[in-house]
């Protein structure tokens, strides 16, 4: 008996359909913690010229950021699997709390590692049962569930570079303190998501032996196959998306000579058509097929992406915009098929995709900027346009939508 399946089922007949109210405040805490993050590497141009980094040590920056916040998420997962925990969330917005303050004042390489990689162990706590959270309040709409917490992710994602350009850039890294009061917001706000939750778990307790988990009635090498396709579909995604957030503003800067606060608002239009795109893959995943989202987001983003290093600044601003909305839309798709293969573990799979996201986001960010110092940024921005390519193997995924395979039983 699965005490994370009785929890969800209880949660979605509460709710009576899907809980719109705990959704929205998930996506605006969302949207308040991944804002709190994209200042990272909007501080990118402003650290390299104030402490003479090398492009390098600017990837080790996102490396320590995206492995701190990677690397623990699975483990936070697998433990609230088992132990849910209401509170978690509030308390791990007090790590990002502490690395924001410390970052404002960071004077030297070291400590803004230190910074950055508390910032990480924050999100590591965030995501796993955030992901709970929303597929508990889903009321079965998984797919939308999950786009609409994302898509507070990705528009925090696009409006912190923003801010960036308008707070920071002029008034130095220091400036970045006043991002502490994104964090406290978002710790209020989770206490009392950590309310409804506790409330959800007392009830799922005394009706525990009642209910009956879910299992995929998919062969288990099935299901590996179609593990192993996912996180190919993640490293394609997340590695050109390192590419786009971290070296993009440099590589408008080079060839086109914009300002560094111009091409802030540059990569603020890509990362506000990700937004745009993850919402729309909610409603495209639960009404067509996921396999059908993830295969088109991927692979359908490549002729966009392989577009953009030759066309002039409108025309690329242009294709990063198309591309930013057809390659968002996998990663809620993503996700959720891969907790419908193990809906016993939502949190340790929830945990792992965020941890990928996370990680390999960190790799690729440290492997462009390395290469980035031995060829140049056009090299790498060109080199990354042919990783959507990857999304042709996605035809291989088992079609996992009712009446085709039947993947969900009762035990």
């Amino acid at each position: 008996m699965d005490l994370d399946t009785t929890i969800r089922g209880k949660a979605a007949d509460r709710a009576q359909g899907t809980a719109y109210a705990i959704l929205v405040t998930m996506g605006v805490c969302h949207l308040l913690n991944d804002m709190i993050q994209s200042v990272i590497p909007a501080l990118y141009p402003l650290l390299k010229d104030k402490f003479e980094f090398t492009f390098a040590q600017i990837g080790v920056i996102t490396l320590v950021f995206q492995l701190t916040s990677s690397i623990f998420q699975p483990f936070v997962g697998l433990y609230a699997d088992r132990h849910p925990q209401p509170y978690s969330l509030a308390a791990g917005m007090c790590f990002t709390l502490c690395g924001l303050v410390a970052l404002a004042f960071s004077p030297n390489f070291g400590l803004i590692l230190l910074s950055v990689a508390l910032i990480g162990c924050g999100s590591s706590v965030f995501h796993p049962e955030a992901s709970r959270v929303a597929q508990m309040a889903s009321g079965g709409r998984k797919s939308l569930a999950q786009s609409i917490f994302q898509v507070g992710g990705n528009g925090g994602s696009a409006v912190g570079p923003l801010l960036a350009a308008l707070i920071v850039m002029p008034y130095g890294q220091h400036a970045v303190g006043w991002f502490a009061l994104a964090a406290l917001l978002a710790s209020a706000l989770l206490a009392r998501v950590g309310n409804w939750y506790r409330r959800m778990l007392a009830e799922a307790k005394a009706m525990h032996r009642k209910m009956q988990a879910a299992t995929c009635t998919l062969p288990e090498r099935t299901v590996r196959k179609a593990f192993g396709i996912l996180v190919l579909m993640i490293f394609s995604k997340y590695f050109f998306n390192a590419c786009m957030t971290s070296y993009f503003t440099f590589f408008l800067m080079e060839k086109f000579g914009i300002s560094a606060q111009a091409s802030q608002f540059c990569l603020f239009a890509y990362l506000a058509a990700f937004a745009i795109g993850t919402l729309a893959g909610g409603f495209l995943g639960d009404r067509y097929g996921r396999k059908y989202v993830i295969l088109f987001s991927i692979l359908g983003a490549a002729p966009f992406t392989l577009a953009m290093p030759y066309l002039n600044l409108f025309g690329t601003i242009a294709m990063s915009v198309i591309t930013g909305v057809v390659i968002a839309s996998a990663f809620s798709a993503i996700v959720v098929y891969a907790t419908d293969l193990k809906p016993d573990k939502v949190g340790m799979v929830a945990g792992i995709f965020f941890g990928l996201m996370f990680g390999l986001g960190g790799i690729g960010s440290a492997f462009f900027g390395w290469l980035a110092d031995l060829t140049s940024i056009e090299f790498i921005f060109r080199v990354s346009t042919w990783l959507p390519l990857l999304g042709i193997v996605a035809f291989a995924l088992p079609d996992v939508r009712p009446g085709k395979n039947q993947v969900l039983r009762n035990k």
